[in-house]
């Protein structure tokens, strides 16, 4: 958007004056081609979640809905259950919101790992501190960026789909990874902050 204050007029292909609401869209379907891109790297439990998270949020919907996108998704409603991603119950099946999850997981123990969990297991200790977020970070090692990028993918989904709330959480994580990755490979506590700014001021 930059372009927009150095230049007079930003032109389209044929000549014509590009509007601001244009470049947006435009900015924005290449984010999307992006962040689509990377989902690929995630594992499949992960996948089906950003996919049913995008149609549902953390609402209820029909088990058959979530069996047929399992298919689709090399995975089951099963699976994902025991993965600790979600619950089904009495013909219908929802995410499990952060506040949701288990409170002495450990990653080294869990035989079912998914980037969803990591990312959701993160936004629940950070509303206790960023050491506390730093400190399951070490014991991610590795697997811990991955976590970084679902987090960035689902903030933009939620602003699209103007989910304010949930937008929030995910903004919080990105904004505090920085001094959350400093702490976890350094220790110490964390140093004063100026408050929580929307990822969208980083850009």
């Amino acid at each position: 958007m930059g372009v927009f204050t150095r230049y007079r007029q930003v032109l389209e292909a044929d000549g014509s004056a590009m509007s601001v609401r244009t470049a947006l869209a435009l900015i924005n379907q290449t984010l999307d081609e992006v962040l689509t891109e990377q989902e690929g790297d995630f594992d499949a439990d992960s996948r089906w979640a950003v996919t049913w998270f995008d149609q549902f949020g953390f609402a209820e919907a029909d088990f058959g809905q979530a069996e047929n996108l399992s298919k689709a998704k090399n995975t089951s409603v099963e699976g994902l259950a025991q993965a600790g991603i979600l619950v089904s119950k009495a013909g219908k099946v929802r995410l499990l919101r952060p506040e949701e999850l288990p409170e002495d997981w450990d990653p080294a123990n869990d035989s079912r790992l998914t980037v969803w969990e990591m990312v959701h297991h993160l936004i629940r200790v950070l509303d206790k501190g960023e050491s506390e977020a730093a400190s399951m970070v070490r014991k991610l090692g590795g697997k811990a960026d991955a976590a970084r990028e679902l987090a960035y993918r689902l903030y933009t989904l939620c602003e699209r789909k103007k989910r304010a709330q949930e937008a929030m959480a995910y903004n919080g994580l990105v904004t505090s990874w920085p001094e959350i990755v400093r702490l976890a490979r350094e220790g110490g506590a964390p140093q004063p902050r100026q408050g929580q700014g929307s990822l969208l001021d980083m850009e």
